[in-house]
């Protein structure tokens, strides 16, 4: 598909003996087909969930927990070890640790600041251009108050050399900045640029250019520290100005922090291969089609809710006491687990003031008037809201092939 360009026929550069891989050159002929299913079924995937409304509140929050998730699982790859509820308190403000965690919440929140302002910025002007001065402002972001080694600046190319763990060395110090500025070239070019073909082959481009730079920024190694969360930042920028909706532009960073062993060994071969990209680019479509299969499971949860709220308040259209409060337990039931009668007034502090001074008689009235209406069951070990009725909303299946629809709805049920 790509190949290399001009900037880089410098015969004199050290990295093309010591880092030979480092082509600037994309093959997809070896490509599996599985590679191009993966693909199409995350971009078929990502257009569903672009299209799916939901209730400002419920959108919202959705907004925060994946944020929250991608800046947690970018910190965690480099072992960060605050965990989601930690991470989803620092996108809300009130996380609080002891003082010796505090350098772990000043990484976590320089990650969710980063993502915050890429975000911000690709929604007011519609772009993510990646130059050598945009991943070097990252880098100071993602270092900005942390202790570092004397070796390294933040948001400056190293000058020393470095390995990258056990798998590889950084290319020569010397060659960063070049190889930096021939990375942004090669991606902002037209080997990437849309092409006005279609919103798949767009969605293919920036998959490609996205993932490429994640690759080739940890190949280069730029700086001293930070490499790797600035990489995945470089990702999120790129997917999320491609029009990939921001809560799935995050899912690759939880892949790779899910499947973190996997995820080196993936590096180390596509370096030690002699730069065959290909197993990585499949990795990572694979993981990004599990994520948004996830992520579309938690929408689909959300509108189950929704439509089970929107379908019990349509069952109760007088707004006596008497039907608020027998709307409200209904609300209140879950939908897998009986919970006893005896339970039931203490279900929500609403309706423990609802059920006040009443006797068992109210209650078993309540109860009866809502099995009639069919919106709760009624055994031994206890009552349940029978949440299922919304799958009489789903377009019908000929028999036999409910199956189809996946586990998903099952799922959110």
């Amino acid at each position: 598909m790509a190949s290399a360009t001009d900037i880089h026929t410098d015969t004199r550069r050290d990295y093309l003996s010591s880092h030979p891989w480092i082509t600037f050159h994309l093959d997809l002929k070896a490509a599996p087909w599985t590679f191009w299913n993966h693909v199409g079924e995350a971009h078929s995937k990502c257009r569903h969930l672009a299209r799916t409304p939901l209730p400002p509140a419920l959108a919202r929050k959705m907004e925060r927990v994946y944020l929250a998730k991608g800046a947690r699982a970018s910190a965690a790859i480099e072992g960060n070890s605050l965990n989601e509820e930690q991470a989803l308190a620092a996108v809300e403000g009130r996380l609080e640790v002891p003082h010796s965690q505090e350098y772990l919440q000043q990484e976590l929140e320089n990650v969710i600041r980063a993502l915050a302002e890429i975000e911000a910025q690709i929604h007011t002007d519609g772009r993510f251009e990646l130059t050598p001065e945009k991943l070097r402002a990252l880098n100071a972001q993602v270092l900005n108050g942390l202790d570092v080694e004397d070796h390294v600046v933040p948001g400056e190319f190293r000058t020393n050399a470095i390995a990258v763990g056990n798998v590889y060395r950084g290319a020569p110090a010397q060659d960063c900045e070049h190889l930096v500025a021939t990375l942004c070239h090669w991606l902002n070019g037209d080997d990437f640029a849309r092409g006005g073909t279609g919103h798949a082959e767009d969605f293919l481009r920036a998959f490609l250019r996205a993932v490429l730079a994640h690759l080739y920024i940890a190949w280069i190694h730029p700086f001293g520290d930070g490499n790797g969360r600035s990489a995945r930042l470089v990702e999120f920028g790129i997917l999320t100005a491609a029009g990939i909706p921001s809560v799935a532009a995050h899912l690759l960073s939880n892949h790779y922090n899910a499947t973190r062993s996997n995820y080196y060994r993936r590096l180390e071969h596509a370096s030690k291969s002699g730069g065959d990209v290909i197993p990585f680019l499949a990795y990572a479509a694979d993981g990004l089609v599990g994520q948004l299969q996830e992520q579309l499971n938690d929408v689909h949860e959300l509108i189950v809710q929704a439509t089970w709220v929107n379908y019990v308040h349509s069952m109760f259209p007088h707004a006596t006491l008497t039907a608020r409060r027998q709307r409200d337990l209904v609300l209140a039931l879950p939908p897998d687990d009986f919970v006893p009668r005896a339970q039931l007034r203490g279900l929500t502090p609403r309706l423990a003031d609802a059920y006040a001074g009443k006797g068992s008689k109210t209650v078993t009235r309540d109860l009866n008037a809502l099995t009639k209406l069919e919106l709760i069951e009624r055994t031994q070990s206890g009552i349940r809201a029978r949440r299922e009725l919304v799958l009489s909303f789903l377009p019908r299946v000929a028999p036999g092939n409910e199956n189809a629809l996946g586990d998903a709805l099952q799922a959110a049920l």
